[in-house]
Formats: structure tokens, sequence, C-alpha cells
């Protein structure tokens, strides 16, 4: 049994591959591991599986969300007999409690790597892997108390708004935290990826870290994709691994568009470096 180690992120920031490399880089396999095998080493923390032995036999998806967070620690709790050793768990909800009832439980977590990404760029990804208009995404992602749905797949998650969901789980740097941007993973991958293996405090080996990002590449994930499919696709989506590069709202978003994304959000962009020069 081992403690907690969440991969949290704001949705489409970059969590998936996060997953993918921390799955090549642990198994090490001769070929690149299977995407829609990735929840046989990374545990989802919104599956519904998890919670069923609590519901007295009803469906998670006719739950209210305040039933959902009353069963959470325990559920957490569970989680942390999965593997021997520490266990990854992937996370979309903010730090923090909902119904009174916290969404992380500290008593089995070990720490957390924290992915963020350019809300103008999330915006893009979130319109298409939610089905909204990029305006009701700009609203979606400013939006206090936001949260995902209830079905068959997955349990809510609590996400709260892009600023809140940034703010709650990097404001208070803490040794057992590491925080990248999405931006460094994709223009200096190995640096990026060496600090998750030195944040874990694992051997350094060159071969096997560069082995491990090539696995988990976007080519590598979209021709999976493509050939096999990916059962955490969305619905409205025609797919999950859509472009994997920086920078899509230049030209998907209005001027308009990109003046109210970061009116709503400047101080988080701020610290990150988000916000467009001329803004």
């Amino acid at each position: 049994m081992g403690q907690l180690i969440w991969l949290a992120s704001y949705p489409k920031s970059g969590n998936t591959w996060m997953r993918a490399f921390l799955h090549n880089l642990f198994r090490n396999p001769p070929r690149p591991a299977r995407i829609n095998e990735l929840d046989q080493f990374c545990l989802g923390e919104s599956k519904p599986q998890w919670y069923l032995p609590y519901t007295g036999g009803r469906p998670t998806q006719e739950m209210s969300l305040a039933e959902i967070m009353a069963l959470r620690p325990r559920v957490q709790q569970d989680m942390t007999r999965a593997f021997p050793d520490s266990v990854f768990v992937k996370t979309h909800n903010f730090l923090g409690e909902s119904h009174g009832h916290p969404l992380v439980n500290f008593r089995v977590t070990a720490g957390a790597i924290y992915i963020v990404r350019n809300p103008l760029d999330v915006t893009v990804s979130a319109a298409d892997h939610f089905g909204l208009s990029i305006d009701a995404a700009i609203d979606f992602m400013a939006k206090e108390g936001a949260t995902t749905g209830n079905d068959s797949r997955n349990v809510p998650e609590v996400l709260g708004s892009w600023s809140t969901h940034v703010r709650s789980w990097t404001q208070q740097p803490h040794p057992g935290l590491l925080v990248l941007r999405y931006e460094d993973m994709l223009a200096k991958p190995r640096a990026a990826f060496a600090q998750v293996t030195d944040f874990l405090r694992l051997p350094r080996d060159k071969a096997r870290l560069d082995k491990a990002i090539r696995f988990s590449s976007f080519k590598e994930l979209s021709t999976q994709e493509e050939t096999g499919g990916f059962n955490e696709r969305s619905v409205n989506s025609k797919s999950f691994f859509r472009a994997g590069k920086r920078d899509q709202w230049r030209d998907a978003l209005t001027p308009a568009q990109i003046q109210r994304i970061t009116s709503l959000h400047r101080e988080q962009m701020t610290r990150f470096n988000y916000v467009p020069a001329d803004l």
C-alpha cells in the first residue's frame, strides 16, 4: 500500500500526456504502452467503479454531488491499496472543498504534479471536448463552482473557474508539489520531464527518459487513437488528441474573445507568462 501522487490539471491541459509518459517510464515496455491501458498504471479518481461499493446498489449517475463528495475521502483511501508503492491518480478537481468535504484527502497524499496551460489554448480545446461554442467555453471556464457531468463513465469533478483551479494548486509552493507548464513540456521535453523524474527521486537514466518521451509523443498518441480509438475521447469530439501544439488561439479566437479571456484571468495568466504582448 502506498500514498497517492496526484496528476492534476484543468481539463485539456496535458494530463493524459503526463500519464502516458509516466506509464512508459515506469513500465519501460519494448513498444509504446497502449493508450487504452493507461488506467492500468494511473487511476482515475472520477471513475464510478471506486464509488460503487458504497452506493448501496445505486448507479453513481443517480447520486447528487453532495452524496458523491461524502464518499471521496473513503474512495481515495481505497486507492492507496491498488499498488504496493506510490499510486498515481488523475484528477481535474480544484484543490479545495465541496459540500463540506475535501476534494483531496491529504491523509493519504504524498504529493502532486500540476500541469498548467495557457487558457487561450485551453478554451479552444475545451470547446471541442465539451461540445461548446467558443463563447460558451469562455463562460464555463469563468464559472465559479463549475463541475463536469455525472454519467456512467465519470462522477462529477469540481473545477471551479480556470483561475481558481490554477490558484488553488499553485499559490502555496511546497516540496511535495511540482508545477509544470504545458508549453515547456512541448518546447523542451527533456528538461521538463527530467524535472518529473527528479521530483519523484528516480535515478537519472537518459536513455530511459528519452525513450519514455518518444513513446508518449503526440505523434505516437494520435497514431494510436487513429488506429485503435481512445476510450477517453469525448462523444463531442472527433479525436481526443487534436493538435498537440501551442498558440492555436491565434487562429481560433477573435480579438474580443482574447481580450475577454485575458481580462477574466489576467492575474494567473501573468504569473505564468500567458498574457499576450499587446494586452
